[in-house]
C-alpha cells in the first residue's frame, strides 16, 4: 500500500504512485508513495491558514513539548530510521544514523528556542513613550528540501518553522521521500495539531510550483540547485514572498606546504568522498601547494584505492552508491569533460556491478578556468590545482561563483588566521573537511550559494519571523 500525503491531520492520496528503489540495489523497493497534485497544495495551505492563528498564540512551552516529543522518538528510532535513510539514499548505515541522530537533535534544540524567543524593550527619545520590539511568525511557510539530506534538512527547516509559530507545508525530493514521510508520522504522533504540519510528496514542477505560486504562502526555504533556485526566488520576488536559498558549492580544500599531511589527506579523503561526494560542502578543488603537490597526490591515490566501495548496509562500507542513474550519469559526464579539458583522471570508473556504483575520481593536472573546477558536480570528483604560494591559492580558491564552504591545511597559525579573514565564504574549516557542521550554528554561504537569512541555530530566527515595533504613550 503507498505511503500517502498528510494533510489537515489526514492521510490523503495523491493522483498517482511512484516507487522508491534502493540506489544499491535497485530490485529492492523501499517503498511505495503517492505523487500530489497542485490540488493537494492548496488543500494543504488551506489546512495551515487555518491552523495558524491557535499555533501562533499556543504557549511555548505546548510548542516546545511538541518539538522535544518529535526529537526524542527520532532519536529513539535512529538504527531503523538510519536503515530505511541508507536504502533510499545510498549514504553508508553510519553516515545515516548520524544525520538520524542529528534530526533527533534538531528537534529538541529548537524545543528550547521555542522557550527563548525573546523581544526589546528599548527606551524613546520621546518623554513618556515606551517601544518595544518584537518576533512573531510569518504564517504558512513552504519548504522544498533536496534528496542527499532527506531527514536533516526537512527537520533543520521543520524544526524552527514550527518552534516559532509558523504552520508548516513539506515538499521533500522525489528521489528520497520515505525519511520525509517518516518525519510526517512522527510529528503526528508527537501531537501536533492537525494542519500544523502538511506533507505533500511529488514533482517540484508541479508540487514546488505550486506552493511558490500560492498567495497564502508567506515564505519559502529551498535547498537544492542553482537553477531551480533561481526560477524559486524570481517567483517569490514577483508576489513579494520571503524567501530564504541553499544551492550548492565548489568548494576549495587549500593544501598548504606547511602542511600536516597525516591531517590533510584524511581531511581530504573525507571531504571529497565521503557521502559518495553528495554534499554541497564538499571539497570539490583541492588547491595544493606546488612543492608538495606530488607527494600529496600520491598519499590521496594510496587513501583512495584503500576506501571500500559497496551496499551501505555493510559495516565495512566506506563509500555508498551515487543516488540514481541520473546522477551516475551526470557524474560520468563531468569524468570526460575533465579528461578532454586536459585533466588526467585517476579513478572515476563506473564500476560494473548492481545498483549505481562509481568509483572516487581526482582530476590532475586541473586548472581552476575548466568547466569540470567551476562547476558543481555533486558526486565524488575532485580537481586538483597547483597553487604557488598562499597568496595565490587564496585567489584561486575565492575565483568561483559559489561561497558555501572552505578549508584550509596548515600548521601556520599566520596562514590559518589570513584565510578565514580573506576566505570568500560562508564558512570555513582549519584541519578539517569542508563537509560536517554542527546542528546549533549557522549554516549558509555567500555569492551563488545562498540567499537570504542563515539556516540552523538561533540565527534561523531571522527567516522565520517578523520583527515588530510597538510605541505606547503613557502619558
Amino acid at each position: 500500500m503507498a505511503k500517502l500525503n498528510l494533510i489537515a491531520g489526514e492521510w490523503v492520496s495523491g493522483s498517482s504512485e511512484i516507487e522508491n528503489r534502493n540506489p544499491a540495489n535497485p530490485e529492492d523497493i523501499v517503498g511505495i508513495y503517492t505523487r500530489g497534485t497542485a490540488s493537494d497544495v492548496n488543500d494543504a495551505v488551506s489546512a495551515a491558514a487555518v491552523a495558524f492563528p491557535d499555533w501562533a498564540d499556543a504557549s511555548p512551552q505546548f510548542r516546545a513539548d511538541i518539538l522535544d516529543r518529535a526529537g526524542q522518538i527520532i532519536l529513539s528510532r535512529h538504527t531503523e530510521i538510519g536503515r530505511i535513510l541508507s536504502r533510499e539514499e545510498g549514504k553508508t548505515l553510519a553516515e545515516a544514523m548520524g544525520e538520524t541522530i542529528r534530526a533527533g537533535h534538531l528537534f529538541k534544540f529548537f524545543a528550547g528556542e521555542a522557550l527563548r524567543l525573546a523581544g526589546d524593550s528599548i527606551a524613546s527619545i520621546r518623554s513618556g513613550v515606551d517601544v518595544e520590539v518584537t518576533r512573531e511568525p510569518l504564517g504558512v511557510v513552504g519548504l522544498i528540501t533536496p534528496w542527499n539530506f532527506p531527514i536533516a534538512i526537512p527537520a533543520w527547516k521543520t524544526a524552527p518553522a514550527l518552534a516559532y509559530g509558523n504552520t508548516v507545508v513539506l515538499k521533500p525530493a522525489e528521489q528520497t521521500p520515505a525519511c520525509a514521510h517518516i518525519m510526517a508520522e512522527i510529528l503526528h504522533e508527537a501531537g501536533c495539531p492537525p494542519g500544523v504540519f502538511n506533507l505533500v510528496m511529488g514533482p517540484g514542477s508541479v508540487i514546488g510550483d505550486a506552493m511558490v505560486n500560492h498567495p497564502n504562502v508567506a515564505a519559502i526555504s529551498f535547498t537544492g540547485s542553482e537553477g531551480v533556485g533561481q526560477r524559486i526566488a524570481d517567483g517569490c520576488a514577483r508576489l513579494r514572498k520571503k524567501v530564504q536559498l541553499e544551492m550548492g558549492g565548489k568548494n576549495p580544500m587549500v593544501v598548504m606546504g606547511d602542511a600536516d599531511l597525516d591531517v590533510a589527506v584524511p581531511a581530504c579523503i573525507n571531504g571529497a568522498f565521503y557521502s559518495t561526494g553528495q554534499r554541497c560542502t564538499a571539497s570539490s578543488r583541492l588547491i595544493v601547494e606546488a612543492n608538495i603537490h606530488d607527494t600529496f597526490v600520491e598519499r590521496m591515490q594510496t587513501a583512495m584505492n584503500d576506501l571500500v566501495l559497496g551496499n551501505p548496509l555493510d559495516s565495512t562500507t566506506q563509500i555508498g552508491p551515487v543516488v540514481s542513474e541520473g546522477q551516475l550519469r551526470n557524474n560520468m559526464g563531468y569524468v570526460e569533460l575533465a579528461q578532454s579539458e586536459g585533466a588526467e583522471i585517476v579513478g572515476g570508473k563506473h564500476l560494473d556491478q548492481p545498483g549505481f556504483f562509481q568509483s572516487p575520481a581526482l582530476f590532475l593536472n586541473a586548472t581552476n578556468s575548466m568547466r569540470s573546477s567551476r562547476e558543481e558536480i555533486f558526486g565524488p570528483c575532485a580537481s586538483v590545482i597547483k597553487a604557488d604560494g598562499f597568496e595565490h591559492a587564496l585567489a584561486l580558491a575565492n575565483d568561483t561563483n559559489f561561497g558555501l564552504s572552505s578549508g584550509i591545511c596548515t600548521t601556520s597559525l599566520r596562514h590559518a588566521r589570513n584565510f578565514k579573514r580573506s576566505s570568500e565564504a560562508g564558512m570555513v574549516m582549519v584541519n578539517l573537511p569542508t563537509a560536517g557542521v554542527d546542528y546549533h550554528v549557522p549554516f549558509g554561504g555567500r555569492k551563488g550559494s545562498s540567499f537570504g537569512s542563515r539556516e540552523q541555530g538561533r540565527y534561523a530566527v531571522e527567516f522565520y519571523t517578523s520583527l515588530k515595533t510597538a510605541y505606547t504613550f503613557a502619558g
